[in-house]
């Protein structure tokens, strides 16, 4: 019978080889003592299992509040354990319910991280993935082989429709290929979701008719489920491309209903995301997290920036732009979205570390605020990565493209 295999990094003072049939029995048959029922025969099937377990350092003190035994150390491990697929079938949530349970209320553990698993090939007969991913969203933008560049509507929140619509005009002329709601522009009091999609999707449109560039604007349609169709259906009346969601607010089940009408690229916005990962023992790594969001059909993912404002480390950032690259069930595609405190100057680095162009390269600031006004931060966006992909340092860069030496002298510290 086919199985799901899942890493963990674990932190306790149990003996790990215990701590970890803990894990495999909360997770599965088992319960904190034997019950009537629990057969050999049904263990056996339907039992999780220690496939490996490999010893790392020891710690003097807990990484969180859990069990303690006097006078010993926290012994942390990295443990594989597998499941029978007849214990969840292809269901999504319960899989993750599996994988994320109970577990990190169990007492053995001062520290729990779910670093990745795998799914047999079965299961891309009964989850689609993402419809457009890298691929469509790029070709959807007339995009080939750079990076798609795209920023954020700011103010995050306060503009009314009319200056929204001005602004992205004004992107539009500029030459972006992708513009999106901040997360927390849903429906304001001066800015109705409604309003402002008719409004947007007429200066998409105009410029199409002239152009034939078809600007990718990604709404926020974050909701309860009903809300987020009917935002979902009038994007489709205005001929638009794109629908965004947070993915962390909405639910796995909310963001698979979305994705499963397969007809608009969706941008999954991680936000909540610090919560799930930044204690080093504590939540999901990102290859684990990414294949959740591939699972349920999301096309774009943030994945934050190189010298970012946020507290993620340039290692962190790499690791999940590779993930995300990196072939699942047979061609999953999903498209990382590089944000947080972006401009052309970390252009350089991304790709050296990366060596990929398959990319939305989000910057807000770095081209709203270019002192040459938007058109120039868009070029020099372009700029940077036409020089990062030719060898060229970020000084050869700017000695060779006047707008992003401006961006040079504005942005970087």
């Amino acid at each position: 019978m086919e199985r799901v295999f899942a890493e963990y990094l674990i932190e306790t003072p149990y003996e790990v080889e215990q701590a970890a049939a803990v894990l495999a029995g909360e997770q599965s048959s088992g319960t904190f003592v034997s019950v009537p029922g629990e057969t050999e025969e049904l263990k056996k099937r339907f039992a999780a299992c220690v496939e490996d377990i490999q010893l790392l350092d020891l710690a003097d003190e807990p990484s969180i509040p859990g069990g303690s035994i006097p006078g010993k150390k926290y012994q942390k491990a990295r443990v594989t354990v597998s499941w029978s697929i007849e214990n969840f079938g292809y269901n999504l949530p319960v899989l993750i319910s599996t994988l994320q349970g109970n577990l990190y209320e169990i007492t053995q553990f001062t520290g729990l991280k779910l670093m990745d698993f795998e799914v047999p090939d079965s299961f891309a007969a009964h989850y689609r993935g993402p419809k457009f991913g890298i691929k469509g969203s790029k070709s959807s933008c007339g995009v080939g082989d750079r990076p798609m560049i795209g920023t954020i509507i700011k103010p995050s929140i306060g503009m009314s429709v009319e200056e929204t619509a001005s602004l992205v005009k004004t992107l539009i002329e500029a030459g972006i290929d992708f513009i999106k709601d901040d997360e927390l522009m849903g429906s304001a009091a001066n800015s109705f979701f409604d309003d402002r999609v008719k409004a947007i999707m007429k200066v998409i449109r105009d410029n199409e008719q002239k152009t034939g560039k078809k600007v990718m604007y990604a709404f926020n349609i974050s909701d309860e489920i009903d809300a987020m169709q009917r935002k979902y259906d009038l994007i489709k009346k205005e001929e638009g491309s794109c629908a965004m969601i947070s993915i962390n607010s909405v639910g796995l089940a909310g963001t698979k209903k979305i994705c499963d009408r397969r007809e608009l690229v969706i941008h999954g916005h991680r936000n909540g995301w610090g919560m799930l990962n930044r204690h080093p023992m504590l939540g999901i790594e990102f290859p684990a997290y990414q294949k959740i969001q591939r699972l349920a059909g999301v096309d774009q993912l943030h994945v934050n920036g190189i010298q970012n404002k946020f507290w993620e480390s340039d290692d962190s950032v790499v690791t999940s732009i590779k993930s995300c690259l990196k072939p699942f069930l047979g061609g999953y595609e999903i498209l990382p979205v590089v944000s947080s405190g972006q401009w052309g100057g970390q252009a350089v680095e991304t790709y050296r570390r990366t060596k990929t162009t398959d990319l939305l390269y989000m910057a807000g600031g770095g081209i709203l605020a270019h002192p040459m006004g938007p058109k120039a931060g868009v070029n020099a966006l372009q700029q940077a990565w036409t020089g990062a992909v030719d060898g060229l340092s970020v000084e050869e860069t700017a000695i060779k493209y006047p707008e992003f030496a401006e961006s040079v002298k504005k942005f970087s510290k």
